[in-house]
């Protein structure tokens, strides 16, 4: 049985990553496993994941049971502060890697920057010696600002991918315009908003009536069209597949602008500056 497949992004160093993925957060490892599982068999090829999450080994599990082979499956996780140095990079990826039951990550990310610990730029070193290693297949950030970006970029870093909070309230253009000048892939956590109350907007439910779909369908196509990779979680197998049916039908620019005008700015969100593990 063949099943559809979400399009692939080209990343920096030529890796190739699926458009839309699922989140595990915040799902234990048995219910992960489960999910994992299912999402495989729906069609999903990217998977996320964290140390902090608690769950690596149900990922892990799920992808095992899954019968398809390592390189047909695109895991993403990422390590706390406490690993933010050359060598601590290293330890931390060796601790994902077990708890996943793998020999390499498609994607490593720095979770949050915590800019008051000042080694994030370390850590990032650390990561590229993973990559010619062969270790991990693309690094990237997670929850970096401008700032934070432009300090890698002064190191002579660049990320393949910033994982950052984005949906249409928090479009985070300056973040996407820098991500755009330097090549680095925009992936969306969160990508339908936090407590559905975005699900609910006139905006969303007005389309999603005009071409018969949820508004987290309306909201996912939103993501994706811009070539925001998105990372919807559940754990529901009609859900998995609603979100995964989303690559028959496109909005037309002015229905992006409608959605994208739906944005608030960012008081209401993690502020990596202060916030992070």
């Amino acid at each position: 049985m063949t099943v559809d497949l979400a399009p692939l992004m080209k990343l920096r160093n030529g890796a190739r990553i699926p458009l839309l993925g699922l989140g595990t957060w915040p799902l234990d490892n048995a219910q992960t496993a489960a999910a994992v599982e299912q999402a495989l068999a729906t069609g999903y090829r990217l998977i996320d994941t964290a140390e902090n999450y608690g769950n690596e080994a149900g990922v892990g599990e799920g992808v095992r049971r899954s019968g398809l082979p390592r390189e047909d499956v695109f895991i993403t996780t990422k390590f706390n502060k406490e690993w933010h140095s050359y060598d601590g990079v290293r330890r931390a990826f060796e601790a994902s890697a077990a708890r996943l039951g793998v020999e390499y990550v498609d994607l490593l990310l720095i979770h949050w920057p915590n800019p008051g610990q000042d080694r994030y730029v370390e850590a990032f070193e650390g990561m590229a010696a993973l990559l010619k290693d062969g270790l991990v297949k693309a690094i990237g950030t997670s929850n970096f600002k401008p700032a934070h970006l432009r300090r890698l970029f002064d190191a002579g870093l660049v990320p393949e991918v910033n994982q950052i909070q984005l949906d249409p309230r928090h479009t985070r253009s300056d973040l996407v315009e820098l991500h755009r000048e330097y090549g680095i892939a925009t992936e969306s956590w969160s990508p339908l908003g936090r407590g559905g109350s975005l699900l609910r907007e006139p905006a969303t439910t007005q389309l999603a009536d005009k071409y018969g779909r949820t508004p987290a369908q309306i909201v996912l196509r939103w993501q994706t069209q811009q070539g925001f990779i998105a990372i919807p979680k559940s754990s529901r197998p009609e859900r998995l597949a609603e979100n995964f049916g989303i690559f028959d039908f496109v909005l037309d620019g002015d229905e992006l602008a409608t959605l994208s005008a739906l944005d608030t700015g960012v008081a209401d969100i993690y502020d990596a500056d202060d916030f992070g593990h």
